[in-house]
């Protein structure tokens, strides 16, 4: 937006959208330079996610997901749709010897899903009443 908008200008951003003018130099510094700057905010604070609290959980979680999963149909997106339900997916997690420490609850195993890019499918259930 800086650059197409304001020519690169962090104070003219700064001045018609509010934006940090030190945030977008930054941003700008990064387009220009193609090297992301990692502040040491992110190294030393907040809870690890539990992908990487648990890596060897989240790769059979993957491999129980890609069992059941199927792209979407239009294809314009990379999303993979699973019929895997939660409760489903901790049970097998448990069939296969894994603790309840590191297996999550349903809703947070969807959340976790999401973020590894599958999507659960709502079940729908046929209901006519001819």
């Amino acid at each position: 937006m800086c650059l197409k908008y304001c020519h690169g200008s962090a104070r003219k951003a700064e001045r018609i959208w509010g934006w940090g003018r030190d945030n977008v130099q930054l941003g700008l510094e990064e387009e220009r330079t193609g090297i992301i700057c990692l502040g040491t905010q992110s190294m030393s604070s907040g809870r690890k996610k539990w992908e990487q609290k648990y890596p060897e959980v989240a790769n059979v979680l993957k491999e129980i997901a890609e069992a059941h999963c199927q792209q979407e149909p239009s294809f314009k997106t990379s999303i993979a749709y699973t019929r895997l339900t939660a409760s489903s997916a901790m049970a097998e997690l448990k069939k296969r010897g894994f603790t309840q420490e590191e297996i999550l609850p349903g809703s947070t195993m969807a959340i976790i899903l999401n973020r590894m890019g599958y999507r659960l499918t709502v079940l729908r259930q046929n209901n006519n009443n001819n």
